[in-house]
């Protein structure tokens, strides 16, 4: 890796966060890890409640990076043509013609993804994985950069269809987004009342090459194999028996563990990946991928109890 071209995107890194908090207050840990599933090609499953800036902060992202960006709203209503799109019979000509669905975007924010029926969510988190859409009898392929965001609010459970396990772990990374602080809403109340926010003047930091460069100097990051079998005795942790866990994290989370790790190294300017990415990442990675048994429930113990307890098990490196 040049280092030049590397101090280089570690500056590019520090303007595209400070043009994002001409908008964004107080929410860096989501920005910061929407940004390691952009570089690193992994979607993001937000939970929180409304209000939280979770939209804006994804179309700001998108604005800032120069991506095409679309917004789904999930009802019970929806259909998965709705998303990724249809066959449509022109009269005039007698042909079928393909009308493509929002899919065909870069950043989707699938908002309130449990509010639409298993079908639904099956046929995004289908093209999520397969980075393709079948219309009829042709496949075609999403663009790159495709990176979905999907938002699920904690409270509302009357009228939901909760996404399975299985379907849960096609995401890299489930972020719990909390309020922010006093002073971080009260900067906030003013931006958004005082006519302070142009954002036609946000301007456009990345193009599609710099992610696709930015993706290979991710790849290369440089992991210890010590580090590797850190995260082994991790995810192994969540497959022994347990009174408190039904199952533990497939393959996919040690997988993405470590991409997720190589892309938070990246962007605090690291070209190595250390014990604390790990474990600042495991949390996001894993919260969504162990199943809780019943007793775990009845004694109110969350994953993240879990996840705290397996640290502090887990030898550091």
């Amino acid at each position: 890796m040049d280092g030049t071209s590397f101090l280089e995107e570690i500056k590019t890194i520090a303007s595209l966060k400070e043009e994002i908090n001409k908008v964004i207050i107080g929410q860096d840990y989501m920005v910061d890890r929407i940004l390691i599933g952009l570089l690193t090609g992994g979607h993001i499953l937000l939970e929180g409640v409304p209000g939280l800036a979770k939209s804006l902060t994804a179309s700001t992202v998108a604005r800032v990076i120069g991506i095409d960006f679309k917004r789904i709203q999930f009802t019970p209503d929806l259909l998965p043509a709705d998303i990724l799109g249809t066959e449509i019979y022109k009269q005039n000509t007698g042909e079928f013609v393909i009308k493509k669905g929002p899919i065909f975007t870069n950043l989707i924010l699938a908002d309130e993804i449990n509010r639409a029926p298993a079908k639904v969510q099956s046929a995004l988190l289908e093209a999520m994985q397969e980075r393709q859409v079948t219309i009829g009898e042709t496949t075609y392929r999403l663009e790159e950069p495709f990176l979905v965001i999907a938002t699920q609010n904690p409270l509302e459970q009357q009228g939901t269809y909760p996404l399975p396990e299985a379907q849960q772990d096609r995401f890299m990374l489930k972020l719990k987004i909390e309020y922010p602080s006093k002073d971080e809403e009260k900067k906030i109340i003013e931006r958004f009342t005082g006519g302070q926010i142009d954002e036609s003047a946000i301007k456009e930091i990345l193009s599609r090459m710099d992610i696709y460069e930015m993706r290979k100097k991710i790849d290369s990051i440089y992991v210890d194999e010590n580090i590797e079998n850190y995260v082994l005795d991790i995810i192994f942790k969540t497959r022994e028996k347990s009174q408190h866990i039904a199952c533990g994290a497939s393959p996919r989370a040690s997988i993405n563990l470590i991409r997720a790790a190589k892309g938070k190294a990246f962007i605090e300017g690291r070209r190595y990946v250390v014990p604390d990415d790990i474990k600042a990442l495991a949390y996001d990675v894993l919260r969504h991928r162990i199943m809780l048994s019943y007793e775990a429930e009845a004694e109110d113990i969350t994953a993240e109890n879990i996840i705290s307890e397996i640290l502090e098990q887990v030898n550091l490196p």
